[in-house]
């Protein structure tokens, strides 16, 4: 997506030897953590959330908070059933691992070796390109229908008109449709579905019992309703199709399910350890230059340590599993509501584990034509009008997505009152300004891009 809310850092921020430091004490932790989440889902409208904190792969918390059905007052589990959103990209790597260690596929394979009908400009993209968000194939524009089922064929189709945002592997743009594809071409290319591979050599394996692709029409125990927020009121998500499940995240999780993930993942279990080492390696871009994102995993700095992590959001749910190395810590959460900010959440649970997680760097000297890009960005998004002259470097179809989100929420928080720059790194090609953006009452963070020859490549509201 356009809206990329994510903090990122570069690679070499990820060899920093700060201390960790002991755990604090676990039954104030569990009290702060209870009132920090109830308060948090009511300030935020959001009808039920699941959350684990493990250390070393042992269970600190492991609960529900809410409903997950309002209109039934079905109260939230571990058991639970949430759609996973873009946390399920990290399984389909692993099933593309999986492919690849069964020598079904190669990473530098081309698309059009599965795809031999794909356009020519499609021949340079590669499976590695895929897994990083380097191939240059937007996501689908608003004419989408969300409500078709769609063959896989059918699917492909759809973006073979698609005109790619940049050279494969020149930029990083969070692309949907790239994990679309992957899923459809781990099929081609073992005769299974990327579904089935993970069922047998990822869910099985690590006990995760109840992991499943999204299906309306089958009976799912313990599933959760979505919600999400219209002027204020709850309202119950909006239907999409479901009759193909796809590779961009189209699972259901429970929290049972994702400690078991946790836990495989901090063992280094159902891939090989050089499979893993892929996988928490940054992409270079073709200017040689790393950009902090794996295959499914960002890769972050959080206290000087690694912090590897995907959110997800998707019709009505939003999730989140992050991994804080130097602490030996994972947080999962999971929610059903399209507009809970589980970043504010993620971030306030590791926050009372140990404030250095969540500490900010020393603040950068103020940049006064950074600060007029982005009052600037931030009006024409209040008006709806951001242009592609205004984001050069972004998709067309990402600014036609964004002026449709940004526009109502800057126009609930009202005017502009304070702008302060937090933060200025370069990350790949670019240099990210971030800013606590005060609206009244209400700081948020926003961020901007600059790219190659100062152009402006992202925009951001982290709401």
């Amino acid at each position: 997506m356009f809206k990329l809310t994510a903090s990122i850092c570069a690679f070499a921020m990820l060899c920093a030897t700060a201390p960790a430091i002991s755990a604090p004490n676990l039954d104030t932790f569990r009290k702060e953590l209870d009132t920090f989440v109830e308060t948090q889902m009511h300030t935020q409208k959001v009808p039920g959330v699941a959350i684990a904190v493990l250390r070393n792969g042992k269970i600190v918390v492991a609960k529900g908070y809410g409903w997950a059905n309002v209109e039934l007052n079905v109260p939230v589990t571990t058991e639970t059933m949430f759609q996973s959103g873009s946390v399920g990209k990290m399984f389909t790597a692993a099933a593309v691992m999986t492919a690849v260690e069964q020598g079904k596929m190669d990473l530098n394979d081309s698309v059009s070796k599965y795809l031999p009908d794909a356009p020519a400009s499609w021949r340079p993209i590669t499976i590695r390109q895929l897994l990083t968000h380097t191939s240059g194939l937007p996501n689908a524009g608003a004419d989408f229908d969300l409500r078709r089922d769609y063959t896989d064929d059918e699917l492909v189709k759809t973006f073979y008109p698609m005109t790619l945002d940049f050279e494969p592997g020149a930029r990083w743009s969070y692309s949907n449709t790239g994990y679309q594809l992957l899923g459809i071409l781990v099929k081609k290319a073992t005769g299974q579905s990327y579904l089935d591979i993970l069922d047998t050599h990822v869910f099985k394996p690590l006990g995760m019992k109840t992991a499943r692709a999204v299906n309306d029409a089958d009976i799912v125990p313990n599933r959760s309703a979505g919600y999400q927020l219209v002027d204020g009121e709850l309202k119950n998500q909006d239907w999409v199709s479901m009759f193909n499940p796809t590779g961009d995240g189209s699972l259901y999780l429970s929290l049972d399910d994702m400690i078991a993930w946790a836990r495989g993942v901090e063992k280094g279990a159902a891939l090989s350890s050089n499979s893993w080492k892929q996988i928490y390696t940054p992409v270079r871009l073709n200017s040689g230059k790393p950009y902090p994102y794996g295959f499914g995993w960002f890769l972050d700095e959080a206290g000087g340590h690694p912090r590897y992590y995907h959110s997800g959001s998707w019709q009505g749910f939003r999730t989140f599993y992050s991994r804080y190395l130097g602490d030996d810590l994972s947080v999962i959460l999971l929610a059903n509501s399209a507009d809970a900010n589980t970043y504010a959440l993620v971030d306030g649970i590791a926050a009372l584990w140990d404030p250095t997680l969540t500490a900010p760097g020393p603040r950068p000297s103020p940049d006064s034509e950074a600060d007029r890009s982005v009052t600037a960005l931030i009006e024409a998004a209040r008006a709806g009008t951001l242009r592609h002259q205004d984001v050069p470097l972004a998709s067309p179809a990402a600014l036609e997505e964004s002026n449709q989100y940004f526009m109502p929420l800057l126009k609930r928080l009202g005017p502009l009152t304070k702008l302060e720059l937090t933060d200025r790194r370069e990350v790949g090609d670019d240099t990210v300004f971030s800013y606590a953006a005060t609206f009244g009452a209400r700081t948020i963070k926003v961020s901007f891009a600059r790219g190659p020859g100062e152009q402006v490549s992202n925009f951001s509201i982290d709401d």
